[in-house]
C-alpha cells in the first residue's frame, strides 16, 4: 500500500521537489561530465559537498526504519536514482563532488547484521539477545537497549573484537569503491557519539586515508570514552601508527547544554594551553549549520543582529532532558566560540576555537538532500508523506517541523581528491551554507583597491595580496586598517541575493570580547538611512503555492570593505554572512503538495544563507 500511495505522486513530487525519474541510469562511467572540473594553476576551485551523512549501518538509522545501505548513500550523491525508504524514486538535481558517510562507531553495522542473522554474532550474548528482540518485532525495546549501551564500557555491552574490525574493515573499504580523483572524492569516516548526561559532544572523523590505512584500526567510539581529549589522543596514535591524516569535526553545540565550547575540560579544570593546542590540531573545522538547527548566532547573544534567530534550537539537550539555561549559550553558537577563542587566546596564548565554519545535513536516511523543496528529513519516518510534520524525530525529540534543510559545505581546493580536499579543510578555505549554494569569496589584506573585485582575475589578486577565509592577517602598527575582498553570486538553480555582511568579533582593552555587523552590500540599490536602519529587501513569496519570484534582490553582489573602527592592538576576526531573498521552507512545500496541515508555529518562509570562514588578525 505504501508502494502505490507513493507512486501515484511520483508526476507531482519528483518532479516539484527538484528530484527526477529515470527508467534507464547510465553507468558511472558515461557520468563523469558531471563531476570533472579541469585543475587550474594557481588557482581553487569550488566543491560541493557533505561530511556528515549516515546509512543502515548507523544503528539509529537503523531502528528508525533505514534501510539504504553505504553504497547507495555513495550512488546517490554521485547523481544515481536509488529507491528512498518511502518508495519514492529518487535523484539529486546537481550531483555532489565529495561524500563522507560517517556512520555511528557505536555498535557501526550490528544491527543490519542482526537482520541479517550474521552467524559471526552467534558468540555474543548481548548480540543473541538483541536478535530476538529484532524477530519478534520489538523495535522500541532495541532503542532502549542501544540507549542504555552506548555510552557504556563495560564488556557485555561491547561488540567482539573481531566482528568490529570486520565490519569496519567492509565499510571503509565502500568509499573506496566509489572514489574518483578528480571526478568525485568519496572520504572514509565515523562518528563519534559522546553525549554526557543528554550533551551533545558529537564529533565526525575524516581520513584522507582509503580503506588500506584506515582500516587498520578500528574506529574510537564513545565507549572507549565520551572525553574528547581522548578521541583526539587515538587520532594522534592512528597517525603515528599508520602514517595516515585524520581530523575531527565537531557539530550541534546548540544541544550540548554549554559544554561545546565550555571554559572548563570534561575532568573539571580549566582550559590549558595544552588542551588549546590539541583542539585546534585536531578539529580545524566546525559544523555550524546542519538538520538539529542552525548554530551561528542566537538572538539572546547577539540582540542587535536582526538575522541572529535563524532555525534556532534551544529547548534544551540532544535529548532534551535538561531544559535549556541563558548561561549556557555563549558555550554553544560558532560565533560567540570565535569570540571566547579570542580571550583564551590572550590567556592562554593559543585559540582553541579557531575553526573555520562548513554545513553538512546529519542525514539519517542515506541521502544528501538540502534543498528546500526535495527535502527528505533526519530519518526514514521524516520522508516526505502527508503527516510527516505531525510525527517527532525518533519518535519522541522535537516535532518533524523543526528540522532544517541543511546545510553544505563549500571547499576552495586546487583540485577534486581527497588529498587537495582534506588540505582545504585543514588549511579552513571552507565555508557553511544551509544547503543552498551560493559562490562565495572573502579575501583579508593590507593593498586592496575598491577596483580589485571588479578585475576578471579577483581571486588571484586576493591571493597574491592577501590571504582567503580561514587565513590570518598578521599587521604592524603602521599598517592602517585591513581590507576585506567580498564577492558572493546567487546559486545557479536558486533565490537572489539580499545582503552581504561582514561581522567582526574582537577583544577590547579590558579583556571582553565584543561584536559587530556591517552591511557592506545591499541588493536592489538600498542603502543605510540616517538612523542606519536598512529597509527589508522584500518578500514575493506565494506560500499557497509554494513560490517566489527573483524579481528583487541582485544575483551577484561585490564589496571591498576596509574596518572603520579598526584598533590595531586589538585581536579580531572577521567573517562574512550572506543572506538570500526570503523563499518557501519545505514545510510551505509539504503544504502544497500534498495538503498537509501544518503546525501553526512552523514557518512557510526563509532566507538562506552562508557564512564563509572567519579571518583573524592577531596584532
Amino acid at each position: 500500500m505504501k508502494k502505490q500511495l507513493y507512486g501515484s505522486m511520483l508526476g507531482v513530487i519528483a518532479l516539484s521537489a527538484g528530484l527526477s525519474v529515470n527508467a534507464t541510469e547510465p553507468p558511472l562511467a558515461d557520468q563523469k561530465l558531471l563531476y570533472s572540473t579541469p585543475v587550474r594553476e594557481g588557482i581553487t576551485n569550488l566543491y560541493w559537498g557533505d561530511l556528515h551523512l549516515h546509512s543502515q549501518l548507523s544503528a539509529d538509522a537503523f531502528i528508525l526504519q533505514t534501510r539504504l545501505t553505504k553504497d547507495q548513500a555513495f550512488m546517490f550523491a554521485r547523481g544515481q536514482t536509488v529507491e528512498a525508504d518511502n518508495g519514492m524514486p529518487a535523484r539529486l538535481r546537481r550531483p555532489l563532488d565529495f561524500l563522507a558517510v560517517t556512520d555511528h562507531a557505536e555498535y557501526l553495522g550490528i544491527y543490519a547484521q542482526l537482520e541479517a542473522n550474521d552467524p559471526r554474532l552467534k558468540e555474543w550474548k548481548m548480540g543473541m539477545e538483541w536478535q530476538d528482540m529484532m524477530k519478534q518485532g520489538d523495535m522500541m525495546g532495541l532503542a532502549l537497549a542501544f540507549s542504555d549501551a552506548i555510552q557504556t564500557s563495560e564488556s557485555e555491552y561491547l561488540t567482539p573484537d573481531s566482528l568490529r574490525k570486520s565490519i569496519w574493515a567492509e565499510a571503509s573499504a565502500v568509499a573506496d569503491k566509489y572514489n574518483e580523483p578528480g571526478l568525485f572524492t568519496a572520504f572514509v569516516g565515523y562518528e563519534w557519539t559522546s553525549m554526557i548526561t543528554g550533551d551533545n559532544l558529537h564529533r565526525v572523523v575524516i581520513y584522507k586515508d582509503g580503506a588500506d590505512l584506515a582500516s587498520q584500526q578500528t574506529p574510537f567510539s564513545a565507549q572507549h570514552s565520551n572525553d574528547p581529549e581522548d578521541l583526539w589522543d587515538a587520532l594522534a596514535d592512528y597517525e603515528k601508527q599508520t602514517g595516515g591524516e585524520v581530523l575531527a569535526i565537531a557539530h550541534n553545540g546548540n544541544v550540548s547544554n554549554g559544554r561545546m565550547f565550555s571554559p572548563n575540560r570534561e575532568n573539571g579544570l580549566p582550559l590549558d594551553a595544552s588542551y588549546a593546542r590539541k583542539r585546534a590540531r585536531w578539529e580545524p573545522v566546525y559544523e555550524t549549520t546542519q538538520i538539529k538547527g542552525d548554530g551561528e548566532a542566537h538572538p539572546f547573544l547577539s540582540p542587535t543582529d536582526e538575522f541572529a534567530n535563524f532555525e534556532t534550537w534551544d529547548e534544551g539537550n540532544i535529548t532534551l532532558g535538561t531544559p535549556k539555561e541563558p548561561h549556557m549559550l555563549q558555550y554553544e553558537y560558532s560565533r560567540s566560540a570565535l569570540r571566547e577563542g579570542l580571550r583564551h587566546e590572550a590567556n592562554l596564548g593559543v585559540n582553541p576555537f579557531k575553526f573555520g565554519l562548513i554545513g553538512s545535513t546529519d542525514s539519517h536516511t542515506g541521502m544528501a538532500t538540502t534543498y528546500e523543496d526535495n527535502f527528505f528529513g533526519k530519518f526514514a519516518h521524516d520522508e516526505p508523506s502527508v503527516d510527516r510534520t505531525e510525527k517527532r524525530m525518533a519518535d519522541q525529540l522535537q516535532k518533524i517541523w523543526q528540522l532544517v534543510s541543511s546545510g553544505l559545505a563549500a571547499v576552495w581546493a586546487e583540485e577534486n581528491t581527497r588529498e587537495s580536499l582534506f588540505r582545504a579543510i585543514k588549511r579552513r578555505e571552507v565555508y557553511a551554507t544551509s544547503g543552498t549554494r551560493i559562490q562565495l569569496r572573502f579575501f583579508g589584506g593590507w593593498e586592496f583597491t575598491q577596483t580589485d573585485v571588479m578585475q576578471a582575475d579577483f581571486a588571484s589578486i586576493g591571493y597574491r595580496k592577501g590571504v582567503p577565509m580561514g587565513g590570518d592577517l598578521n599587521g604592524h602598527s603602521d599598517s592602517g586598517a585591513p581590507s576585506f575582498m567580498v564577492a558572493a553570486s546567487r546559486d545557479a538553480d536558486g533565490a537572489n541575493l539580499d545582503r552581504i555582511q561582514i561581522i567582526k568579533g574582537w577583544l577590547d582593552a579590558n579583556g571582553e570580547t565584543q561584536e559587530q555587523i556591517y552591511d557592506v552590500a545591499l541588493s536592489d540599490g538600498r542603502s543605510a538611512n540616517w538612523l542606519g536602519k536598512i529597509a527589508p529587501v522584500g518578500n514575493t513569496v506565494d506560500i499557497a503555492s509554494a513560490s517566489y519570484s527573483n524579481s528583487i534582490g541582485d544575483p551577484e553582489l561585490t564589496a571591498v570593505w576596509t574596518d572603520p573602527d579598526f584598533d590595531p592592538e586589538q585581536r579580531a576576526f572577521y567573517y562574512a554572512r550572506v543572506i538570500q531573498i526570503p523563499t518557501p521552507r519545505w514545510t510551505a512545500y509539504d503544504r502544497k503538495y500534498f495538503g498537509a496541515v501544518i503546525d501553526p508555529r512552523a514557518p512557510d518562509i526563509i532566507q538562506d544563507r552562508a557564512y564563509s570562514s572567519p579571518i583573524w588578525y592577531t596584532p
